[in-house]
């Protein structure tokens, strides 16, 4: 069903003024929903996102209009329903949330049937991390979309700077994970594939490839090419499944992290630049936007990629508890993240690399949360300064 935020976007990306009647051929509604679009359309002039004139209704263009296009476009590209988000109730929730790591039902001052409908729709969306069923107990970690969704109900964005440590639940739901599937491996690989595909479009959505989530799936698993998109941006979206799967096989099999593997990875992500796929790099680079982060000297690569090679096999010849080997985790993806060997594609190479070692010590890693990514983001190249506690944490 249409509503008010479906014809705003429309209205906004158009520019001229629509009636009804367009609208209601554009969402290729039926003639009896009239009145209701009508309805919606007068809506959004009280709300003083359009305007009517005497050729129908048009958006003005400012910038609290644009932030808020540019948040439902956020929506879109992600496939995140902007319909259920934008809410009173959920600005409200996540106020209260963002003040207090981890809550329960009772800590947000809402009703438990608002606390339990507004966690489904932040949980479906990838932006609140449940810990506990029963009692409830969850968090929301910060990104800027979601404080600009409070701001733009008109709540304060306060956020508490209280850290908490999760290993002891982590261990806890890696017990309930390994015993579930070891009963369930089918649903367990259904469930790879699309956490796969998720990962694939989060992972290039950091490095600026424009395909949405659902362009992804479409793409990788109904193996229909969308429109509107370079040729280029559609190969990039293959090659990294390429690697992905590659890496996945490399796990089954049990390989171990190698300098030919690490090659071999960006080989696959970086097919369609062939000229520096799986080629170390012969010049000096620099992380665009972030002019502190320090990426090693070219002349050194082969022995610093020597270097953590050797790190991570004497590390994994040890067992090691929980703790240690997301401590290992973070500080592999840090040095090599440092060592930048390639003139491109060294993040989605780093996440690989990451994955790869987190799932052989059966921690099933194989996505990061839309809410997160922002908090890895500048845990990681958009930090002023390393710190591998953070991105452990």
């Amino acid at each position: 069903m249409v509503k008010k935020y479906d014809v705003f976007v429309e209205l906004y990306n158009y520019g001229g003024p629509m009636g009804a009647i367009d609208i209601i051929k554009i969402f290729k509604q039926n003639k009896t929903e009239y009145q209701r679009i009508r309805k919606i359309l007068d809506t959004l002039v009280r709300m003083k996102l359009i305007v009517k004139n005497d050729y129908g209704y048009q958006t003005t263009m400012n910038e609290k209009h644009q932030h808020l296009f540019e948040m439902l476009q956020y929506c879109i590209k992600n496939d995140v329903n902007y319909n259920e988000l934008f809410e009173e109730s959920v600005a409200k929730y996540l106020s209260q949330a963002f003040l207090k790591k981890p809550f329960g039902m009772k800590d947000l001052g809402l009703n438990a049937k608002t606390v339990s409908k507004v966690s489904g729709v932040l949980e479906k969306s990838g932006f609140l991390l449940v810990l506990s069923r029963k009692p409830f107990k969850a968090i929301v970690p910060y990104n800027s979309f979601l404080g600009d969704l409070i701001a733009y109900f008109g709540h304060k964005v306060l956020v508490t700077k209280k850290e908490e440590v999760y290993v002891d639940i982590i261990q806890i739901e890696l017990t309930k994970f390994r015993k579930l599937r070891r009963v369930n491996m089918r649903k367990y690989q259904k469930l790879t594939e699309t956490y796969k595909i998720k990962f694939i479009q989060h992972s290039l959505s950091l490095e600026g490839n424009p395909i949405t989530l659902s362009q992804t799936f479409r793409l990788l698993r109904d193996k229909i090419a969308p429109g509107g998109l370079s040729v280029e941006a559609i190969h990039e979206v293959e090659n990294y499944q390429n690697a992905f799967v590659k890496m996945m096989q490399n796990v089954n099999e049990k390989a171990k992290i190698t300098k030919e593997n690490i090659l071999n990875y960006h080989f696959l992500a970086m097919g369609h630049k062939k000229e520096i796929a799986g080629i170390l790099r012969e010049g000096d680079v620099h992380i665009k936007g972030n002019p502190n982060y320090k990426v090693a000297n070219f002349k050194d690569l082969s022995l610093l990629l020597s270097k953590l090679v050797k790190q991570y096999n004497d590390f994994v010849n040890v067992k090691r508890p929980l703790k240690e080997l997301l401590e290992f985790a973070a500080y592999l993806h840090n040095e090599f993240q440092h060592i930048h060997p390639f003139f491109d594609g060294n993040s989605r190479t780093t996440r690989l690399l990451t994955f790869h070692f987190l799932l052989m010590n059966d921690i099933p890693i194989l996505d990061i949360p839309l809410g997160l990514l922002e908090e890895y983001v500048f845990s990681t190249k958009g930090a002023k300064r390393r710190d591998d506690n953070k991105l452990s944490q």
